[in-house]
């Protein structure tokens, strides 16, 4: 079933009040689509920036069957794990029987630390690499897994890994700002080299309608579109928060501040290549680099005099 050719396509999207929910919403908008955001809230008393909500949890499989109408031509499920994963699992159970057997298309937001850390000298992380996921993901892979078998049931499973998203003052470099200001210098986690695949959360937003249009079952996504060292990252978040001098930040002291498993993630080095992703959708990522948004773009604004 494909979204490109009828009028307003009727979407459902799962956590679109996010920081990447929101720009997938507005881009969905933009592009012609009817947007219900599932929210937990009674609808009538949800403020909404785009389209309509109906209410729903991911703990309630029950709510997410009801709001599966047939009348929803797509399923975007951008919402945070719940971290127990038989929840999560019932959730996906509930929302691929209401799909089933349709060809309507149901898009999961992962990201690429299930992919783990790069090898030294290996080649880039593809869109086929196996998964070896880092503790703060852990069972997200198998999520992907259910997804994409979910094409034996007629349902156009693909899953979407996001690299580190910025923009719009917003994701972790927004929380590298904020460090920075407490500590009055900018922070980089770890000793040694550190990459982040990173990527414009617009551009990102651009992918997930691509990925609507075009992406086949069983197909997954990588939304990365640069390779950023945390060490140039922490420059330009030292220009954007007005305070001089940058360090790197131990693991034992970052993990005190932000918890052991975020901390090393955040600790590790990936390579991650969207070549392919890029091909088969057309991709084509437009928007500031990481390090121009921060040090000139949206997060100036956050600057502290």
């Amino acid at each position: 079933m494909s979204l490109g050719a009828g009028a307003h396509p009727h979407v459902l999207v799962i956590g679109a009040s996010g920081y990447l929910g929101r720009a997938v919403t507005e881009r969905l908008v933009e592009t012609g689509h009817d947007v219900v955001a599932l929210t937990r809230e009674r609808a009538e008393t949800t403020p909404v920036h785009h389209g309509d909500t109906v209410r729903g949890d991911l703990r309630e499989p029950d709510s997410l069957r009801a709001a599966v109408t047939p009348d929803v031509d797509a399923v975007i499920h951008l919402a945070t794990p719940l971290g127990n994963e038989a929840a999560d699992l019932a959730a996906l159970e509930a929302i691929i029987t209401q799909l089933s057997g349709s060809g309507r298309p149901f898009l999961y937001t992962s990201g690429v630390w299930v992919l783990g850390p790069s090898p030294a000298g290996a080649e880039p992380f593809d869109e086929d690499a196996p998964p070896r996921p880092l503790a703060l993901v852990g069972y997200r892979h198998r999520l992907e897994e259910r997804v994409l078998a979910a094409a034996d049931e007629g349902v156009r499973g693909m899953v979407i890994r996001p690299g580190v998203a910025h923009g719009r003052a917003g994701g972790i470099p927004a929380l590298l700002l904020d460090l920075a200001q407490q500590h009055r210098e900018a922070l980089h986690v770890g000793e040694e080299r550190v990459r982040w695949p990173m990527v414009h959360v617009d551009d990102l937003a651009e992918l997930f309608v691509l990925a609507l249009r075009d992406g086949a079952a069983r197909s997954i996504f990588h939304g990365v579109s640069e390779g950023v060292d945390t060490r140039d990252l922490a420059a330009s978040v030292a220009v954007a928060a007005g305070v001089s001098g940058t360090r790197p930040w131990s693991l034992t002291e970052a993990a005190a501040a932000l918890g052991q498993s975020f901390a090393e993630a955040l600790a590790t080095d990936q390579v991650v290549s969207a070549v392919r992703t890029r091909h088969a959708l057309g991709w084509q990522p437009r928007h500031p680099n990481a390090l121009e948004d921060l040090a000139h773009g949206s997060y100036r604004r956050l600057q502290v005099g």
